[in-house]
């Protein structure tokens, strides 16, 4: 059974025909996809990348095919791009070449970006083992299959940001294929307004028979990591520890799962990654760009980082078997709505500040936004988390009676012609 993108979130944030936004998720074609992916024995950065048929460089070359195809489709609509740099650390000590495969989806704004990744490489028990068989189904071609979904399904719509699809190396090594591309964006200017990255992503059954269908976690930072100790300090002082980029990326991603059918929904979860872990998008957080993870509610430590064995009946392996597919669908289309919100809608606001000390009232400014069409203000009282009520105005001010600065909290948001909405930016003092 198809899970199907909810047509009126899509429709409102799509420049695109209506077909595409009625085209569904496909469980079976997700499972193919990881198929094809273990069928490579193992993806594992330091494995054969000369063999038609094995290791990571016949999987680089399988996905950079398939957004090749993808183009043809769509007469010329994504340029596939293959990153490559040389890095040596102690889980490659003689060195090895990272590759990120690239598919890029042009916008009309040529500087805006949003990137959703998921890395392609594969392990065993033994981080250096490079040739035993590796099949990282759900660890993680679940999130590659996410990817190529979300090309699929959005590759003939039109955008104003630009899109990324990208098949990370080297995550396993130590988050190098996403270092590169982070710091390629950086290099090449880019404004990337969100990151999405997907990592074990596609089961429902977690240890000890815990199952969770209900849910995808969604983990963001809160103070920005790459924030100096003094704006730190004053992002501290003005309430924001919950309303960095990072931070409204995530609860933008909440509102939207909110829309689709059947329940499934999304777990704030407010650390950067689950606790000690980290993974692909933390390189662009380091960066300063928004960025999430995206992962199972019920994780399953015998499906990960194990050789492939059964000791008393107990089974250890990141196999196909252990994915449920219609559970991956589910977060497949929540990303596929985040990303068609947020290419379609215009950038957010570079700064937003209130005034209103001594007073009863709140003035709220913030910098103007060429595409937009008009703007919403939020505000929250100061003991909340979610934003509570909000005003459209065209203007780029807005006086907000009888709603006092010192216990409330404020953001700003950018709406274009369509509809569409960018992620808020919060609120802080105004400088002097």
């Amino acid at each position: 059974m198809s899970f199907r993108i909810p047509a009126a979130a899509l429709l409102a944030v799509s420049l695109a025909t209506p077909a595409a936004a009625r085209d569904p998720v496909s469980p079976a074609r997700q499972r193919a996809t990881v198929a094809k992916l273990v069928s490579f024995g193992t993806r594992h950065s330091l494995s054969t990348t000369d063999d038609p048929k094995r290791g990571i460089g016949a999987a680089r070359d399988w996905v950079a095919g398939e957004f090749a195809r993808l183009s043809r489709d769509c007469g010329g609509c994504i340029a596939t791009e293959r990153l490559a740099r040389r890095f040596v650390g102690p889980r490659a000590p003689d060195g090895v070449v990272i590759e990120d495969v690239l598919g890029i989806q042009r916008g009309s704004d040529p500087d805006r970006y949003v990137i959703v990744g998921a890395h392609i490489d594969s392990r065993v028990t033994d981080v250096m083992n490079a040739t035993s068989d590796a099949p990282g189904a759900n660890d993680d071609a679940s999130g590659v299959a996410l990817v190529l979904e979300a090309a699929r399904l959005l590759h003939r719509e039109r955008f104003r940001a630009s899109i990324v699809y990208v098949a990370f190396s080297g995550e396993e090594q130590g988050l190098w294929g996403a270092t590169l591309l982070a710091e390629t964006a950086r290099a090449r200017g880019w404004q990337v307004d969100a990151m999405l990255n997907n990592d074990i992503v596609g089961n429902s059954l977690g240890q000890n028979g815990v199952v969770n269908d209900r849910y995808v976690r969604v983990f963001s930072e809160g103070i920005r990591s790459s924030e100096s100790l003094a704006e730190a300090i004053e992002r501290r002082g003005i309430g924001g520890e919950d309303d960095g980029p990072s931070r409204a990326l995530a609860k933008a991603i909440g509102d939207i799962a909110v829309t689709t059918p059947g329940g499934f929904g999304v777990f704030l979860d407010r650390r950067p990654d689950r606790f000690g872990r980290g993974g692909d998008h933390e390189p662009f957080l380091r960066q300063g760009y928004p960025a999430v993870r995206f992962s199972v509610a019920a994780e399953n430590w015998d499906r990960q980082h194990q050789d492939v064995r059964t000791e008393n009946g107990r089974v250890f392996a990141d196999t196909i078997e252990g994915m449920d597919f219609d559970y991956l669908a589910k977060v497949t289309a929540i990303n596929v709505a985040t990303i068609a919100r947020l290419a379609a809608a215009p950038a957010a606001p570079a700064t937003a500040t209130i005034a209103g000390a001594l007073s009863y009232d709140t003035k709220v400014s913030w910098a103007p936004v060429p595409a937009a069409a008009r703007y919403k203000v939020y505000w929250r009282r100061a003991d909340a988390s979610a934003w509570q009520q909000s005003r459209e105005v065209t203007g780029t001010m807005l006086s907000v009676a009888d709603v006092p600065v010192d216990d409330h909290l404020f953001g700003v948001a950018a709406i274009g012609s369509d509809g569409a909405e960018s992620l808020v930016t919060f609120a802080g003092r105004e400088k002097r």
